[in-house]
Parts: structure tokens; C-alpha cells; sequence
């Protein structure tokens, strides 16, 4: 598989989702509404093949979905993902689109932070990825049909490789979302920290989970 990605890839192109839980499963959901070829990468493969056929997907294991695509999302708990990591000796300059957030027990709070965050974490782990973060910060439901929502739903991405970063916002742009360019991937502390406002708010607080967050630009 070449890898030489840049922001001119089609949603045509495979993507692998490493995980199939309610975030890889919404992700994949609005990934195929554009026609995208998704292939899940999970321990084990038969345990979801009727997900992935109801959704018109691929399954396989982790290495077999690595190999097949050029972008790659994690879409698994963050100790799992730096794992996944970990585990592929070479990424071979594949874009690694971190969707995790370090949760610490019991949604209360975040497990690191403010000086690192789990996708540099996860950049530092995975040999020769490009990584992006991204699809992080509103929940499932939202990621699966953003336009259900009454406002665009805010998505940072953050990655230190430019072309990367121009490739994963042209995506979730596509995918339906209001893709905004966060800059580098320390910038992902911020995303992070953001994401938990989400989830302390959906739970915590007592918000539920139909709803999420929307800029508004100052009228001219």
C-alpha cells in the first residue's frame, strides 16, 4: 500500500477503523453514507461481522485493516489504542486519526493533560504515522448524522504533518461536520480538555447526549 497521502485522496480510498464499538460503528455509519470503502480492524473479526455487513463494511483484524488503507482511525480506548500503536512496527507515513480521549475511571475527568496529550502520546508510540486528531469531542450519536443537529457540529483537527491535517478536515468536512483547522497536534490538550466539557455536561450535568457544540461567527 503507497502512502504517499496528501489532501487530494477520495473518499473511494479504504478506511480502516480499529474498533467497532458505538464511536467506530457512528464513524463508520456516516463514512459509508459517502460511498467510503470501511474496513474494521478488531481482535475479533467474527464477533462483528453483522455489523459490518448491515453497514456494508469489511472485517478483519487489526493488521489485515492496517494494511488495506491509507487512513486509519482509532476508534478504541485510549490504553488499547496506544497499544495498537505500538504494535505495527512501520505505519508506513499512513495518517492515524486519533479519536480517543483518556478517560480517567468513571468519566470524572481526564487521565493526562495540559503538558501532553493521548494522541501525542500515541504519535510518540507509532512509528512513522502521521497523526491527527480528530472525531473526539461530541458523542456518538453526533458522529453517525451530524446533520440531524439544528447548528453544524464544531470538530477540531489538530496534526503536526500539514498535509495530513488538510486531508482529515476535507474529511470531516465531507463527513458533514464544521471542521475547523486546530494547528499542531499539541493543540489536541485543548481538544481534549474540550471533549470532557462534552461529556461532563452530557452526564454529569444531566444534558443527555442530543446535542452538541456549534460556533458563532460575529456578524460583519
Amino acid at each position: 500500500m503507497t502512502t504517499n497521502m496528501t489532501a487530494a485522496t477520495t473518499d473511494a480510498a479504504p478506511i480502516a477503523i480499529l474498533g467497532a464499538g458505538n464511536v467506530g460503528a457512528a464513524l463508520a455509519r456516516n463514512l459509508r453514507a459517502l460511498g467510503a470503502d470501511v474496513h474494521f480492524g478488531v481482535p475479533d473479526p467474527a464477533a462483528h461481522r453483522d455489523l459490518a455487513e448491515h453497514l456494508g463494511a469489511r472485517v478483519g483484524s487489526v493488521a489485515e485493516a492496517v494494511a488495506a488503507a491509507d487512513r486509519v482511525v482509532l476508534a478504541v480506548p485510549y490504553a488499547a489504542a496506544l497499544e495498537i500503536a505500538a504494535a505495527i512496527d512501520d505505519w508506513r507515513g499512513r495518517i492515524l486519526i486519533d479519536a480517543t480521549n483518556p478517560l480517567a475511571p468513571g468519566l470524572s475527568g481526564l487521565s493526562i493533560g495540559t503538558t501532553t496529550s493521548a494522541a501525542e502520546q500515541i504519535a510518540a508510540r507509532a512509528r512513522n504515522a502521521r497523526v491527527v486528531k480528530c472525531f473526539n469531542v461530541t458523542g456518538a450519536e453526533n458522529m453517525a448524522d451530524p446533520g440531524a443537529l439544528d447548528g453544524p457540529v464544531f470538530m477540531p483537527v489538530a496534526g503536526d504533518d500539514a498535509d495530513a491535517r488538510a486531508d482529515v478536515l476535507a474529511l470531516a468536512t465531507r463527513l458533514g461536520f464544521d471542521a475547523v483547522d486546530a494547528g499542531p497536534l499539541r493543540a489536541a490538550r485543548f481538544t481534549e480538555a474540550f471533549a470532557m466539557t462534552w461529556i461532563h455536561l452530557a452526564f454529569a450535568a444531566g444534558q443527555g447526549r442530543a446535542w452538541a457544540f456549534s460556533r458563532a461567527q460575529r456578524r460583519a
